[in-house]
């Protein structure tokens, strides 16, 4: 019993090694998708200083196929590089950039993906469309309500102005981000039960 006992801890060791690594590796990946969405370019948006950017596609991706705990990291691995000096940000920002107006959504993108990656489930749905709808929903309360929320709400701080001025200044990027939020849930509902089979 006792060597049969050994022979399982050792198996269980040696599995959860690769386990590790591969997890690791989603969150190193998926952090340095967050830095090249930054610098593959922003467009500006009159009226508010925070310009759109791919970054909330990468976290809605990464709340979509991580575990919870995987997708929170490889947020806080990247805004950790960033308030470390590298400039993962966009325009090439770096610590700055948690000080100033865009300081709240990026903050925010710890949160948000969290609660998309706990929201959306833990095995795809027999239907490609209830699972894609459940992604999307997931989608939109963690990486567009929870994110807006404390991005409105630092910006408001920093700037004086009020939050439903913020708000309304901000509505430019809503439209992008239902069609982030489609896009990436349609391919991830796809991908699961592709993998489910």
């Amino acid at each position: 019993m006792n060597s049969q006992h050994h022979d399982s801890t050792v198996v269980r060791s040696s599995n959860a090694v690769p386990k590790l690594l591969v997890s690791t590796g989603k969150v190193a990946l998926f952090a340095v998708l967050m830095w090249a969405a930054a610098a593959a370019g922003e467009i500006p948006i009159p009226g508010t200083p925070v310009p759109i950017t791919l970054q909330t596609f990468v976290v809605m991706l990464a709340g979509l196929t991580l575990s919870w705990r995987e997708a929170g990291s490889s947020v806080a691995l990247y805004l950790a590089a960033g308030a470390a000096g590298l400039p993962v940000f966009a325009g090439g920002a770096s610590t700055m950039a948690l000080f100033g107006p865009s300081a709240g959504f990026l903050l925010g993108f710890l949160p948000g993906v969290i609660v998309t990656a706990a929201l959306k489930g833990r095995a795809p749905m027999r239907s490609r469309v209830l699972t894609a709808l459940r992604y999307f929903g997931s989608s939109l309360i963690g990486c567009v309500v929870v994110v807006y929320a404390f991005g409105f709400a630092v910006q408001s701080a920093l700037t004086g102005a009020s939050l439903i001025t913020v708000a309304l200044a901000s509505m430019g990027f809503v439209a992008g981000d239902l069609v982030k939020a489609a896009v990436a849930s349609l391919a991830c509902a796809g991908l699961s039960l592709i993998h489910r089979r």
